[in-house]
């Protein structure tokens, strides 16, 4: 069998290079190319010591963890300890992650039994896997990308969850629960009263909210206009607010101002006293993660703890 050693090694360089790069990038950190490519130097030289006496020595695991160390010191240093491992791990995430990919790809594209017979009971040594070398060629570049994809998706849902609240709102003798999302870019006040105002989904609750609401939220601008009326306790809650979006002229939202607001964060309750409710028919979150949209001023009112009260 002809094997082109060149070939496989600059395969290896590259891989072990974009693996590192995609480590970096799983971890925030800033680093050099000359530091990333000489990593991925040190990484590829297992292939070239597995052609001379030391071979079943770069095979041993022992061998591969130290050559994935020194991959991690060239690139990203040392600065302590935790800082190190945290390296190290991620970079076996992105590689089983990648290599994951790859074998799953390979086998749900073309199965076969006698090839994967082969595969349990021979020594894969690496030149000689079954996964063709053109496949992980193509494959690579795909899974990296949607390795990378995945992770910033899965990081964004993190930060989205960190930022969800429970909101109770209190009108009359209604009490509404909503799941929040604490938004910064929701920057809409009541230009009079200078409360800000929440955006409310009552999409999934029809069968929960009053009729006033419904109307409120189905045909607002139609109770702006006085086209349709709502009850008079009410309209003595109502606020018309204008707003602005990006394309668009401005625009006037019907607004209820609300008994009390509470929001839960944690063990931490927040009591908004002073603000505003815009309900809509429709739905802000995709994934049904949340119903309203929360003003960050709202977190600045009374704060209560479970076991104490105090004022933030």
């Amino acid at each position: 069998m002809t094997i082109y050693l060149d070939v496989i090694w600059l395969l290896n360089f590259l891989f072990d290079s974009l693996l590192l790069y995609l480590t970096a990038l799983f971890l925030k950190r800033t680093i050099r190319i000359w530091r990333l490519f000489a990593g991925g130097f040190i990484g590829s030289m297992i292939v070239i010591l597995a052609f001379t006496p030391f071979s079943s020595m770069t095979n041993h695991p022992i061998a591969k963890f130290i050559c994935s160390v020194l991959m991690i010191l060239t690139v990203f240093g040392y600065q302590r300890w935790r800082f190190f491992f945290k390296g190290l791990m991620t970079l076996y995430l992105a590689t089983f992650l990648l290599g994951g990919a790859l074998i799953g790809a390979h086998y749900f594209i073309q199965y076969d039994s006698q090839l994967t017979t082969r595969v349990i009971l021979s020594t894969v040594k690496g030149f000689g896997d079954p996964i063709s070398w053109l496949f992980v060629l193509l494959g690579f570049p795909v899974a990296w990308h949607f390795s990378k994809s995945n992770v910033e998706s899965l990081e964004m849902v993190k930060i989205q969850f960190e930022q969800i609240v429970d909101v109770t709102v209190t009108i009359n003798e209604d009490v509404l629960i909503f799941k929040g999302l604490v938004d910064s870019g929701n920057q809409l006040y009541d230009p009079l009263s200078k409360m800000p105002v929440m955006f409310v989904s009552i999409k999934n609750k029809l069968e929960t909210v009053a009729e006033p609401i419904k109307t409120l939220a189905g045909d607002s601008e139609a109770v702006i206009m006085g086209s349709l009326e709502i009850p008079s306790e009410w309209q003595n809650r109502l606020r018309v607010v204008p707003y602005s979006v990006v394309g668009q002229e401005r625009q006037l939202i019907a607004a209820i101002k609300p008994d009390q607001i509470l929001i839960t964060k944690e063990d931490d309750h927040y009591l908004c006293e002073k603000g505003l409710v815009s309900f809509t028919m429709q739905q802000l979150s995709a994934d049904n993660s949340f119903d309203c949209i929360v003003h960050p001023k709202m977190l600045t009112g009374p704060r209560r703890s479970n076991d104490t009260e105090k004022v933030s």
